[in-house]
């Protein structure tokens, strides 16, 4: 089997030719771990605002935000493992990922959102947020002066280098990394806590593994379906086991035929897919693409996602993005395996495998 993988850290946005055709929609989290072939763009040397003016700038905000009353601290541990406190509910938030952006606004603290990134869209109301950077790097002076008390960041997403510079000056950082589907309502709850809104996150929370509990008594247990999920066309991409996806897959009773490739997400053959003849096929992406995504895979007429019509599409904002909407997804997901297992043969020989070329 013919299998050419790549670790390729995420993105906020696709840049590049990736970015000419992509669903601005997509928040790229750990999907595309960086379009193939293309370092992190950081910003020119010249365009790096030296530390001791960041410094600065700080220390006039913080002077400009002024002081009154302390509510009780808060005390929370993010998804790198890191401890943050503050010693009060945050007030002015800066997001650095639009699926940050989506899941604090979830968490009830919109209104003490400043300032996001690229393709932070969701809500609506995060569209008139101003922006401070995206996928070719962050614009420190613009956090800054944004006089954040919390910012939170994405830690596959952002250079790892402004990440530090960001703690460097005193901010308070969230690392931000949701890889399961568990990790969604439990970070909405720490943003509630962080912004003085735990009652309402709780709501939400509650109601999103409730959800997930249902689906999971519904589907996890029906006979698998093999599943190959497509994330990316040129080239071929999709993501192994540990991946959100495939968490997705899991609660669905899909089992992921690349489950094992060593990155995060990468590059797969097209001889590999063959190969692994998965019973089902989904393309995660915009609806401008499906059509021609799935045309590609009716080339292959004795494909076993092919002969049973189990080729399927599902809006990748839907999946791509670790937010409430991905049990959206879900829903669309575990309704198209159980499609699958419903045109199963009852009697005769399976289908001749596959081969590349024939």
């Amino acid at each position: 089997m013919t299998l050419a993988t790549k670790n390729l850290p995420a993105l906020d946005a696709p840049r590049s030719a990736i970015r000419a055709r992509a669903d601005p929609h997509f928040d790229y989290h750990g999907v595309l771990d960086r379009p193939p072939a293309m370092p992190l763009p950081l910003p020119p040397r010249a365009a790096v605002p030296s530390m001791r003016r960041l410094a600065a700038a700080l220390l006039l905000a913080m002077a400009a935000a002024g002081s009154g009353a302390a509510p009780a601290a808060v005390t929370v541990r993010d998804d790198s493992g890191a401890t943050v406190r503050l010693t009060q509910p945050a007030k002015r938030i800066v997001s650095l990922a639009p699926h940050a952006t989506e899941l604090l606004f979830a968490a009830g603290a919109g209104e003490r959102m400043v300032a996001v990134t690229e393709y932070s869209d969701v809500p609506p109301e995060a569209a008139r947020l101003p922006r401070v950077g995206g996928g070719g790097g962050l614009d420190l002076e613009a956090i800054v002066a944004r006089r954040p008390d919390l910012v939170v960041a994405w830690g596959s997403g952002n250079p790892a280098a402004q990440i530090e510079q960001l703690r460097a000056l005193g901010l308070n950082v969230f690392v931000s990394e949701p890889r399961r589907l568990e990790d969604i309502p439990a970070a909405i709850e720490r943003f509630g806590a962080l912004a003085g809104s735990a009652g309402a996150a709780s709501a939400i929370a509650a109601q999103l593994r409730a959800r997930q509990a249902q689906l999971q008594a519904r589907y996890a247990a029906r006979p698998p379906v093999r599943v190959f999920h497509q994330i990316w066309d040129q080239p071929l991409m999709t993501v192994n086991g540990r991946h959100l996806i495939s968490d997705v897959l899991r609660l669905c009773g899909g089992a992921n035929v690349f489950a094992t490739l060593p990155a995060l997400s990468g590059a797969v053959s097209e001889e590999a897919v063959l190969e692994a003849d998965p019973e089902a096929i989904v393309v995660a992406t915009t609806a401008a693409e499906e059509a021609r995504w799935l045309a590609a895979w009716r080339r292959w007429p004795r494909l076993t996602a092919v002969v049973r019509g189990n080729l399927f599409a599902i809006p990748a904002d839907l999946l791509h993005r670790p937010t409430p909407r991905v049990l959206d997804g879900a829903e669309r997901l575990c309704a198209a395996l159980e499609t699958a297992r419903g045109r199963r043969p009852t009697e005769g020989p399976p289908p001749a495998r596959p081969k590349a070329g024939g």
